[in-house]
């Protein structure tokens, strides 16, 4: 008689048996992991997703290109500011896809707008976990999570709508890779490596190439395979990188310019340019390199403490210095150790990461924001995850390892309690409070350390290392809930209390944190036409941009004037920049054009388009002032845009109070 099977195999998509089995871990782990794992998914979900909608559109820039996405297939394909592909954003589009495809399903409103964003962070907590956990054990990975989730940087980038949060996403997911493939030597594993750095390169330019040195040096040192294949291994992988990082600019840069968008930060309105400019190694040295000076109005001055200034710390600070502390400690453990141990390879990819990334944004003389500090917040939870283990066996082994551990306690708690005294009306009596319980848990450490008593107080350790931990935690907690219960606009949004949001692009908040009044938009894949939807009327709050900020709210009457008389004009407007065109163009749902790109200085349209564009009927609305737009490009420059505008054609009284000013150029000559 044959034998009844007890269980029939399902089958399971790979992502899913992949995620499953990140939970699950190994399975000589306690059950404990599990459950742990559960609740720092769950802390960052709480921290990413809570209240999400608070900042209405945030940044407007890129919540327009979400729409235009949303609206036409051929904007989302090049990231366009507007449906009707006039200019693009100034940055790759694959973080502008996930907005779109957002858009696209729920409709346009700030939550569709920003849920891409929680999601990349809580995932980006849960595949930092899974990393950590192969070099460095469970241990280290619970603190590497929790510390992640709570870096203040990551709070408000995993909440904002600019790139970042994807970059991040997928550059721990590549190191994630990065381990199985020094673990197994497959190929394979190289490749999704790469992949990732390639797409991270699509999401954000060169700032993903900045941990491309250490992984090829871990892999290079630890893999486990020979020199020969070693070799071959970052042979591969190079071109993988290129691949995947230059489809989509080889594609655009093969499209004829009359057939495309204007690419949005670049001189010539080709994609290379942008990138070797602008975005790119303009952002490094400065105006030698097309970009725009020392910005230390954004990032500071440059230097090697750039990190630790008024504009950085509260994004960042907190942990370097124990996180430095634990790659020199974690170096000398193992420098005795094989070529292919499993913490040294983490030791190397970490510490690479956190070195090279650091050192390019202390020093980096171009446009430089302060929130691109969550890109080393990755490299630093994982250091001090490590370190905090490494601590904790050594106690086992010598008194001195609970001393150090301790210490390490009191030193960032008490470095917490100096940062959080530079916003002293913030929360008063923390940091005293923080140092106070990290010197009890040191003492506690201590005592439980001695080996005549280690024993019989091995639960006081634990208790102990638990109540330290949490006091070096108190300080950047307290910025992370405040930066999770404010509501943030501009392109420079600083986390926690007492700054300001010096910068562009600036957004607001609609009621209750909804932009526009729920409805879905057109999404064909031309412009949309129909009533628009209801503009957002506050900003609740929201820490808007310094002068030169565009509205958080467009004008109603300018609204329902341009929605009434747009008729077959392709665009209902042309705007001084991006600045001023994002709120109505967010506000109405239709395309405008955005003269200039951001900031107005691209030279985009030349005065001889701009004419041509009105007289073909696409344009028929111009606004002159009230916008950011700054000097034009060689071809055409934002004021002799304006002077041909206020002189050939007429001015409109559309009955608003704003400081724009609106011309009818039809029939204009």
């Amino acid at each position: 008689m044959t034998a009844i099977p007890r269980s029939i195999p399902t089958w399971r998509p790979r992502p899913l048996v992949g995620l499953r089995a990140i939970a699950r871990g190994r399975t000589d782990e306690p059950a404990w992991v599990r459950v742990a794992f559960v609740g720092v998914i769950a802390l960052a979900a709480l921290l990413y997703l809570w209240n999400l909608a608070v900042s209405g559109y945030a940044n407007t820039y890129y919540s327009a290109a979400a729409l235009a996405a949303g609206q036409s297939w051929s904007a989302f394909f090049f990231g366009s500011f507007d449906a009707a592909n006039f200019i693009t954003v100034d940055k790759p589009p694959v973080a502008i896809w996930l907005m779109g495809l957002s858009v696209r399903v729920f409709g346009l409103s700030s939550w569709s707008v920003l849920l891409p964003q929680a999601l990349a962070g809580v995932l980006t907590v849960g595949v930092l976990f899974a990393a950590v956990r192969r070099s460095f054990g469970p241990v280290a990975a619970v603190i590497a999570g929790v510390v992640m989730a709570l870096t203040p940087a990551a709070v408000l980038i995993f909440r904002y709508n600019n790139p970042d949060a994807l970059l991040t996403l997928l550059l721990v997911a590549g190191a994630w890779t990065l381990l199985r493939a020094i673990e197994h030597g497959r190929l394979r594993w190289v490749v999704l490596a790469a992949t990732c750095v390639g797409f991270a390169f699509l999401t954000k330019y060169l700032q993903a190439y900045l941990v491309l040195p250490g992984f090829a040096l871990v892999y290079l040192v630890a893999a486990n395979t020979t020199l020969r294949r070693r070799l071959v291994g970052l042979l591969v992988a190079v071109v993988t990188v290129l691949v995947t990082s230059g489809w989509w600019v080889a594609i655009v840069a093969l499209i004829p310019a009359a057939s495309r968008p204007f690419i949005g930060g670049s001189t010539t309105g080709s994609p290379l340019d942008l990138i070797f400019g602008y975005d790119g190694l303009g952002r490094i040295f400065g105006d030698s390199a097309g970009g725009t000076g020392n910005n230390a109005g954004f990032g500071g001055t440059a230097g090697l403490l750039r990190l630790f200034n008024d504009a950085w710390f509260g994004e960042i600070a907190w942990f370097i210095p124990p996180a430095l502390a634990s790659l020199g400690l974690g170096l000398w453990l193992r420098r005795r150790a094989g070529r292919t141990d499993r913490a040294l390879a983490g030791y190397l990819l970490w510490g690479t990461w956190l070195v090279t990334t650091g050192l390019v944004f202390s020093y980096m003389s171009g446009t430089v924001h302060s929130y691109y500090a969550v890109a080393l917040a990755p490299a630093i939870a994982a250091l001090v995850g490590a370190g905090v283990a490494e601590l904790w066996r050594l106690r086992a082994r010598h008194w001195l390892g609970g001393a150090a551990l301790g210490a390490g306690f009191v030193g960032t708690a008490w470095f917490g309690w100096q940062l959080l005294s530079r916003t002293p009306d913030f929360a008063p009596g923390v940091g005293l409070v923080a140092v106070a319980l990290a010197v009890v848990a040191a003492v506690a450490l201590l005592l439980a350390s001695i080996p005549r008593l280690r024993d019989s107080l091995g639960r006081l350790a634990g208790a102990a290392a638990a109540l330290g931990l949490c006091a070096a935690l108190l300080a950047p907690t307290a910025y992370a809930v405040s930066t999770a219960q404010t509501a943030y606009s501009s392109g420079d949004p600083h986390p926690g209390p007492g700054t300001t949001n010096v910068g562009f692009g600036g957004g607001g908040a609609g009621p209750g944190g909804s932009g526009g009044n729920g409805t879905r938009p057109a999404l064909a894949g031309t412009a949309p036409t129909g009533s628009p939807p209801n503009a957002p009327t506050g900003t609740l709050g929201a820490r808007s941009g310094g002068p030169g900020m565009g509205s958080a709210s467009a004008d109603s009457a300018l609204v329902s004037y341009l929605a009434a008389h747009r008729g077959s004009a392709t665009w209902i407007v042309a705007a001084t920049s991006a600045q001023e065109a994002g709120p109505l163009e967010l506000a109405t749902g239709l395309p405008v054009m955005a003269m200039g790109g951001f900031t107005g200085s691209d030279p985009a349209p030349t005065l001889d388009q701009l004419k041509a564009y009105i007289a073909s009927g696409r344009l028929r609305y111009v606004l002159a002032g009230g916008g950011n737009g700054g000097g034009g490009g060689p071809d055409a420059t934002a004021s002799d845009r304006t002077a041909w505008v206020t002189s050939a054609c007429t001015l409109v009284d559309f009955g608003g109070s704003g400081t724009s000013t609106l011309y009818d150029c039809a029939g204009a000559s």
